[in-house]
């Protein structure tokens, strides 16, 4: 099971993440490949672990990458010249499978 099929778990949840995927494939190469360097940064540092929060942020990403392509500007103007930090700022308040991690160890170990 992917980790898409985790946080995705309706059909119609899968339908909208597969056309924010066709989106993002429909972008300019150069803005194709920061939403993917993007997405696999972001499933590096622990990932995003609610459905609402994933619609949300790659959504926005899609969102502001499609705006910058049809106004010209690099992806650099967009995000900064930090794209990470823009990445960190703005998966900061969510759930990550890291923290879904830390609850179900601290929450087994407290039942002892």
């Amino acid at each position: 099971m992917s980790i898409f099929e985790k946080v995705i778990g309706s059909l119609d949840d899968k339908r909208e993440w597969k056309a924010m995927e066709a989106r993002g494939k429909a972008l300019p190469k150069e803005y194709n490949n920061a939403y993917n360097a993007i997405k696999k940064y972001i499933y590096s540092i622990g990932g995003i672990s609610d459905w609402e929060d994933m619609r949300r942020i790659f959504g926005g990403i899609l969102d502001l990458l499609e705006e910058g392509a049809v106004e010209g500007k690099k992806v650099t103007d967009l995000m900064g010249e930090d794209v990470a930090a823009f990445c960190d700022e703005i998966v900061k308040d969510s759930k990550t499978w890291i923290d879904k991690h830390r609850t179900k160890l601290n929450d087994t170990i407290g039942r002892d």
